[in-house]
């Protein structure tokens, strides 16, 4: 097998509204059988994904917070892999009033209130200690450097699995890095523009069909014909149209 492991993301890729399909979950289970490694690569907390979704334990490794940790199901272990959130921050954003859910390493917000975000974090002179990244209608802001790229690559490091050997496939704005770090990136038919621009693979179906459709492509022929694109930056640097939350 060239490819060795799949890293998907959760909402809008697996997930349509929180809910995955069985004919999904028994793909990836199929996958798994095969002797391969899944890998979740989440901006979900974890106590969020746990009550939505009964099938973690299916996962070698689940990234959450948009690559702020690193859960291990079958040892029950959680890693934070990046620094808290400031308590200042956190402080600041709920005195101007920003409703905000605050996780190991994320604080998450909606897009409405990103102005305010902005202004916050530049009141406290932390531009450049943390990034702001918006993603479909949310904003979360993370330790500087901290995202879905850099947490598969913690993730390829636990399993033992180099990152060309992974296919990365995702849906939105926090899925550019992501897609950067694996040897395979992919998007998923109703990812946005700029995402399926980048990537290697656009499948032909939505959200879990089109997970589907790269698990059999996977089993079938292990992507043969696919030439991955060169990335010099794997699992280090998020594109830039992250950081500037391309919504195109």
């Amino acid at each position: 097998m060239r490819y060795l492991a799949l890293a998907t993301d959760f909402d809008g890729t697996m997930a349509s509204d929180g809910r995955v399909e069985a004919e999904t979950v028994n793909a990836l289970m199929r996958l798994r059988a095969s002797g391969r490694r899944l890998v979740m690569v989440t901006g979900r907390e974890l106590p969020d994904l746990n009550a939505i979704f009964p099938h973690v334990d299916a996962f070698d490794v689940v990234i959450g917070e948009n690559g702020g940790l690193m859960h291990i199901p079958s040892a029950g272990t959680t890693t934070c892999l990046a620094p808290p959130p400031p308590p200042a921050l956190v402080h600041e954003l709920r005195v101007r009033g920003v409703p905000v859910s605050v996780g190991e390493v994320v604080v998450a917000t909606w897009e409405a209130h990103l102005a305010d975000v902005c202004a916050a974090v530049r009141h406290l002179g932390l531009e450049h200690e943390v990034d702001v990244i918006s993603n479909k209608g949310a904003v979360m802001l993370l330790p500087a450097g901290a995202n879905k790229g850099t947490g598969v690559a913690r993730a390829a490091a636990a399993l033992s699995v180099g990152l060309d050997a992974f296919v990365g496939i995702g849906d939105a704005q926090n899925d550019y890095s992501l897609l950067r770090a694996c040897g395979v990136g992919v998007a998923v038919a109703n990812a946005i523009s700029s995402l399926q621009r980048q990537a290697d693979i656009v499948t032909r179906g939505a959200r879990g069909e089109g997970v589907v459709e790269i698990v059999d492509r996977l089993l079938s022929d292990d992507l043969a014909g696919v030439t991955p694109r060169p990335r010099d930056d794997r699992g280090v640097v998020a594109h830039e149209a992250e950081a500037r939350g391309d919504r195109s």
